[in-house]
């Protein structure tokens, strides 16, 4: 499976990029939600791990718009953040699951999941 990353944290995408390392067979990596969006549009992931709080466009506004130029898009929110307010919001910008930063040992899971792969 495919996976795009998109963290302004370097060593959060480091983390996220060795939790999946088993179930990707490629991943790629922006820094904000403009680039997101470009690199939607250039390589179509099967998922995509989307942090909340970015510079110039975050992540809901991203996935957002990933939605509307691919309806199908299946998108992960990655946050610090365990907020009833931003699960919902995170839900009604179109996102298909919610991972905490502080706990990803489900996350190859989940995205084996979203996409009916098996994992490894």
């Amino acid at each position: 499976m495919t996976v795009l990353i998109v963290e302004d944290s370097a060593s959060i995408r480091r983390l996220l990029r060795r939790t999946i390392q088993d179930v990707a067979s490629a991943v790629w990596e922006c820094t904000d939600g403009d680039e997101a969006l470009e690199a939607y549009m250039t390589y179509h992931p099967d998922v995509v791990l989307m942090d909340i709080r970015m510079s110039r466009m975050n992540g809901l506004k991203a996935t957002k718009a990933i939605k509307q130029f691919h309806p199908a898009a299946r998108v992960v929110m990655v946050s610090n953040f365990d907020d009833e307010g931003l699960r919902a919001a995170a839900s009604e910008a179109g996102a298909c699951g919610y991972a905490l930063k502080q706990d990803l040992a489900d996350l190859s899971r989940t995205i084996c999941e979203l996409t009916n792969r098996d994992k490894l």
